[in-house]
């Protein structure tokens, strides 16, 4: 009996332990990284953004960012340089007011005043690297941020001067040098320069000076190109490829943001050239190719090429 009892106590026992072993939980601390500052705060930590273009993702676009050199967000209101022309003077260095934007976590909602409404997703790369994603055309870009005071305006410049070429309704000349040798180009009054992926996107004209911009008549029209001479930051090379009548190649020079020289080595002649109708971007209409449009300039260099 006493052995029975005994038994019974051993395995009412272990049924009770291994009920309380079956209530015991162990939980470990989950940790949530919460962010050190808000998304509001990291836009504003930098006063421009300069949109890196080139590293762009994805077949789409967004407009605002496409033709933006650098975005800026101050206290709601968007702002951009979409022209190179008064960069770094035009509305003190942020550029032009183009919209407002707000932030919920690591969203950003911008309102355009051309291009509308984005909701878009920002991820932070660096401590001055962002990422902007609209998942509606699975496209990114990258932004890279700076203060005003340490951002190289000139660099940006002289690296987009073919954009700077098309900023204006058309150029004039105003100033042919008395030596070098007759040429061709002597005739050349005007030169019309638009952007990259809209065909012949040059023309030039001997209409005489002075005239209104739209009564002149393009006598010519071909390809232009903008290239970088070794060691020489603020000088280019503008090569005009006239169809079927061969090229004309000079080293362009910026005089200011109206007026560029151009240096004729074939004659030794020098010539200015004016901006007349200058051309306010506020949209990705003109000016930069879309993404789908760079592919399709890639190609046709490398077509080119092939041949």
């Amino acid at each position: 009996m006493k052995t029975l009892k005994l038994l019974s106590v051993i395995f009412l026992g272990s049924i009770l332990l291994t009920s309380c072993v079956a209530e015991v939980v162990i939980e470990e601390d989950v940790y949530v990284e919460e962010p050190t500052i808000t998304l509001h705060q990291l836009l504003n930590t930098y006063e421009i953004w300069y949109v890196d273009i080139e590293r762009t993702k994805g077949n789409g676009e967004i407009p605002f960012l496409q033709k933006a050199f650098t975005v800026s967000f101050r206290n709601g209101t968007f702002y951009a340089n979409n022209n190179l022309v008064g960069m770094g003077s035009n509305g003190n260095g942020y550029g032009l007011d183009v919209g407002f934007y707000d932030t919920f976590r690591m969203d950003l909602d911008i309102s355009h005043d051309i291009d509308g409404t984005y909701k878009l997703v920002v991820t932070q790369l660096s401590d001055n690297q962002i990422e902007v994603y609209d998942s509606v055309t699975n496209t990114s870009y990258f932004l890279v941020g700076y203060q005003r005071n340490n951002f190289d305006y000139d660099q940006v410049f002289y690296d987009n001067i073919h954009y700077f070429l098309q900023e204006y309704e058309t150029w004039e000349k105003v100033f042919t040098s008395e030596f070098g040798v007759l040429n061709e180009f002597d005739n050349e009054n005007y030169l019309k320069f638009s952007y990259f992926g809209s065909g012949e996107n040059f023309k030039s004209s001997q209409d005489e000076n002075g005239i209104p911009i739209n009564d002149i008549f393009y006598d010519y029209t071909g390809h232009y190109a903008v290239n970088d001479i070794v060691n020489i930051f603020d000088r280019k090379t503008l090569t005009l490829d006239y169809d079927y009548l061969g090229n004309e190649f000079f080293e362009l020079s910026v005089i200011n943001d109206n007026k560029i020289e151009l240096f004729h080595p074939s004659s030794e002649t020098v010539y200015h050239f004016v901006g007349r109708g200058h051309i306010q971007f506020k949209s990705s209409e003109k000016g930069k190719p879309t993404q789908n449009e760079k592919k399709r300039l890639k190609k046709a260099d490398f077509m080119k090429l092939s041949k």
